[in-house]
């Protein structure tokens, strides 16, 4: 763990909904931190021509947008922001029925093998844009918003594992960890709403071959949003000791409930200087 100084590059961890983007978003709106959000990087850099060809692929089903879009009479992007990572959760997908919005799961396999090596190189992009953000655009502070899945695409055992070195070296590792009480908040809002994610590869195939077992579906039957459900409660208990041992050999750890209090920069800052 490199020697923090306020103001230092600061990387933001944990499982979706934790308040990552939250605080990422508050120290850019208060405090000018150049915000660096790794889920962005994805969609607009290393996944958005496969999610516009996708988009394309789906537009051509349709006679009238397909004889449009031959004549370059239409343009059809992704229109992905901080807020709204829809284009790029929307291209991952869920296995599954067909008739339901499923794809296949080897289809499924070989999309989450994409969003992997996307994640890999937008985190290994982060010294990049520490410096540019201060070369270029002037920002003296930076925050890098890293995605609920940086734990999959680690080992955090691995004293040389490359992304871990990468951004220890150039940032400051805050992991925002909830309690009992946040991981049920979780389920039930996911429940709610489920939405395709990022899976490790071997924890997927898993739980895939459980939950056929279990329901006795094959894999054409498979209720797409009920399948990602049963997966997303047995994800956190999967998620959490990987993302304790991040913050154990290679950052700091905060509390998730001591994290939803704060609401000025100062305060983060104050927290991780408590921690430290």
């Amino acid at each position: 763990m490199r020697a923090y100084v306020r103001g230092n590059p600061i990387a933001v961890m944990g499982m979706s909904g934790v308040g990552k983007t939250r605080i990422a978003s508050m120290l850019r709106s208060q405090d000018r931190w150049f915000h660096y959000s790794i889920d962005y990087r994805i969609g607009t850099r290393y996944m958005d021509e496969a999610i516009v060809d996708n988009f394309k692929r789906e537009a051509t089903k349709v006679p009238l947008l397909r004889e449009l879009l031959l004549s370059d009479s239409i343009f059809i992007s992704s229109n992905i922001t901080f807020d709204n990572l829809d284009p790029l959760s929307t291209y991952l997908g869920k296995p599954g029925d067909p008739k339901k919005g499923g794809i296949p799961f080897d289809e499924y396999i070989r999309r989450q093998r994409e969003h992997k090596d996307a994640e890999i190189r937008a985190l290994m992009d982060t010294p990049l844009f520490v410096e540019k953000a201060r070369s270029i655009y002037g920002y003296d502070k930076f925050i890098c918003d890293t995605g609920g899945s940086i734990c999959e695409v680690v080992d955090p055992t691995d004293k040389n594992d490359p992304v871990l070195r990468t951004l220890s070296e150039s940032c400051l590792l805050v992991y925002i960890a909830g309690d009992d009480s946040h991981a049920e908040a979780l389920k039930a809002r996911f429940d709610k709403s489920p939405k395709p994610m990022y899976y490790n590869e071997t924890f997927l195939r898993e739980v895939w071959a459980d939950y056929l077992k279990e329901t006795g579906c094959t894999e054409t039957e498979v209720d797409p949003d009920h399948f990602i459900r049963w997966g997303f409660a047995r994800l956190i208990d999967w998620r959490r000791p990987r993302y304790q041992a991040m913050a154990d050999g290679w950052g700091i750890t905060l509390a998730a409930k001591d994290v939803e209090k704060v609401n000025t920069p100062e305060a983060f800052l104050d927290l991780i200087e408590k921690s430290l």
